[in-house]
């Protein structure tokens, strides 16, 4: 099973999870500050923006395009959408400042109790 570490700590899932739902079962806060703008995993708001590394599905369409939109700058830009990334092996993920997770400062631990 992979494992996932997000803000130092490091957490087991299925292998196929889609990210984003796996972080918020966890209750990671997956989102800086409050989020007027949430798709609700279908791709299309961007601020689920994370940097990942380690083994991931391929970006599709939908995060192609988002991703090509600013904030964002591409897929070249080091982003990926959690709400369309599945966990295929061990995974390091980083939340970086900014409302869509577009800034250049790592966002400090956003843990929900």
């Amino acid at each position: 099973m992979p494992k996932v570490t997000m803000f130092g700590r490091d957490y087991t899932c299925e292998s196929g999870a889609n990210l984003r739902e796996f972080l918020l079962e966890q209750n990671v806060a997956l989102y800086n500050g409050p989020a007027m703008l949430n798709c609700h995993g279908f791709g299309t708001c961007g601020t689920c923006a994370v940097a990942v590394e380690g083994k991931v599905s391929e970006p599709g369409g939908p995060e192609k395009i988002r991703l090509g939109l600013p904030p964002h700058k591409g897929i070249e830009g080091g982003r990926r959408l959690a709400c369309q990334v599945r966990v295929l092996g061990d995974i390091k993920v980083t939340k970086y400042e900014g409302f869509w997770g577009e800034g250049a400062n790592i966002q400090p631990a956003l843990v929900r109790s």
